[in-house]
């Protein structure tokens, strides 16, 4: 198999993001005294809470170990293999340490999976220890920050939605990295079903038919906080060794939310700022809408906000696309604007009506603007009716 793991879009967008917007935080998580103090505790707790295997009393467990390290091109990397005690249920773990990784296996799993389903398990886990390594440890920062401003108290709903995206995709990205070990789709997918079941015995082969067919009747999106549903992670697997093309967006599709305003992850926020400012430049075009009062109340949205100079060609397409919860914001925002400049009269709510005709939300728009701008049925109707005239005037008073 001619595949290099690769951290996923959301991974690089949110590592990003921290590194250029939280850049104090991340110089005070890379602090390499702090990562030392941090990797005693946590050889302590593996200790006291483990029972420790070795490669003597263990050697089927390590062959799998060595084979998987080479498959992922982890050879200098020593490996620590522990049965955690007290918890049957099927897992496995990594703890991760610069040179070091730590597995921890809960339940009966090592009776329950065939050598190469437990290679699988392990190439899974020790790709999250390449992950976290990648581009100097700056993934392994990016996990720890995420994970801990979600645990704070004063976590905002942005910090949840980031940890969980963040957590999707590192499933699925660790899930590459069990293919890569056994480079046996149907067996990696068999071992996902057989942990997420507890059943002896699976077949990978009728499970990724299923999770095709559970595409083909929906567009199933992942509602867990964690692990996204096992059988997306079989058709996520399934794309990534077809190598598809539309491997991203499906992916995007999966993981990330779409709808709602209340819950969205920091990469969702800057991205909805921006599709922001390009609408209000799109809307706030027109000369005769640019007055100074709609400037600045454009500026309260977006303290640096200038008119676009020039049409943004790829806005239509963009904003044809959105989901019904981003299409009916933007109503939401055009309405901001429809009673800043008296001057203006209806010529604000007539562009208005327009757009969100071309949005296909006119009628969200209209209960809106009846509620906010206590606007009768006759009056938004003769508007609805006229509004392409009067912009048309409009435009020629002031082009």
């Amino acid at each position: 198999m001619n595949r290099v793991l690769e951290p996923l879009a959301q991974h690089r967008a949110l590592v990003d993001w921290l590194r250029n917007h939280e850049r104090a935080v991340w110089d005070w998580y890379a602090d390499v005294e702090r990562q030392t103090q941090d990797a005693e505790a946590v050889r302590l707790s593996l200790l006291r809470d483990t029972y420790r295997m070795d490669a003597k009393g263990h050697p089927e467990l390590f062959a799998e170990i060595t084979a998987a390290k080479v498959a992922l091109g982890l050879e200098a990397v020593e490996v620590f293999a522990y049965q955690a005690q007290g918890n049957s249920r099927l897992n496995a773990a990594i703890c991760y340490l610069p040179g070091e990784a730590h597995l921890i296996f809960t339940g009966p799993i090592l009776t329950l999976l065939s050598s190469e389903e437990l290679r699988a398990v392990i190439g899974h886990e020790l790709a999250h220890y390449l992950l976290w390594q990648m581009d100097g440890g700056a993934f392994y920062l990016a996990d720890r920050i995420l994970h801990h401003a979600a645990n704070h108290p004063n976590a905002e709903p942005s910090h949840t939605q980031s940890v969980r995206l963040w957590a999707l995709a590192t499933e699925l990205f660790a899930d590459r990295g069990a293919l890569l070990a056994t480079d046996n789709i149907e067996t990696t997918v068999a071992t996902l079903v057989k942990i997420a079941t507890g059943l002896s015995l699976v077949s990978g082969k009728s499970y990724l038919a299923q999770a095709d067919e559970i595409f083909s009747k929906s567009k199933p999106r992942t509602e867990q906080l964690t692990h996204p549903e096992t059988f997306m992670r079989a058709r996520a697997l399934h794309l990534w060794a077809d190598q598809d093309e539309a491997l991203d967006a499906s992916i995007a599709k999966m993981i990330e939310e779409d709808e709602g305003l209340d819950a969205l992850d920091l990469i969702q926020q800057a991205r909805l700022t921006k599709l922001t400012r390009r609408f209000l430049q799109h809307h706030l075009a027109p000369g005769w809408f640019r007055s100074d009062a709609v400037l600045a109340h454009a500026r309260l949205y977006l303290p640096d906000f200038a008119p676009a100079k020039e049409p943004d060609a790829e806005l239509a397409d963009e904003l044809a696309s959105l989901s019904k919860a981003r299409r009916e914001y933007l109503c939401n925002v055009m309405l901001d604007f429809c009673a800043v400049d008296p001057d203006l009269e209806d010529l604000p709510v007539a562009a208005a009506i327009e757009q969100a005709r071309e949005l296909e939300c006119l009628s969200h728009f209209e209960k809106i603007a009846t509620k906010e701008l206590k606007l009768k049925a006759k009056d938004l109707k003769r508007l609805k009716e006229k509004a392409a005239g009067m912009l048309a005037t409009a435009k020629l008073a002031h082009p």
